[in-house]
């Protein structure tokens, strides 16, 4: 199994509606990735570890998948129009990045 990570940096001007993103953006990707998205996650920064401390990241999400080959075949048609979609939630460019998932869940 692989995942997409999406990870929207701190900065002092960073504005991220989470309403939309949860609500909107987030049920449109799965939506155009079908099957392929076996389950997505979305995560909110609020700090980095220790209290009171700016968070390295706002928000993340975090798309499963079988494959790299399954996800880039279900995402390419529909790039442009999620790409496009992010300026609705935010004025952060995000960073991405594909892992393998080596443990899905602990015991």
């Amino acid at each position: 199994m692989i995942k997409l990570s999406v990870m929207y940096p701190y900065s002092p001007e960073a504005h991220f509606d989470y309403d939309y993103y949860r609500d909107s953006h987030m049920p449109l990707l799965k939506q155009r990735l079908g099957e392929v998205c076996r389950y997505y996650t979305i995560d909110k920064g609020f700090n980095a570890v220790t209290p009171d401390s700016n968070p390295a990241f706002i928000a993340m999400c975090h798309v499963y998948c079988d494959s790299v080959e399954a996800l880039m075949t279900a995402i390419g048609p529909y790039a442009e129009e999620l790409a496009a979609d992010v300026a609705n939630f935010t004025n952060v460019t995000p960073i991405q990045q594909i892992s393998e998932v080596i443990i899905e869940k602990s015991e």
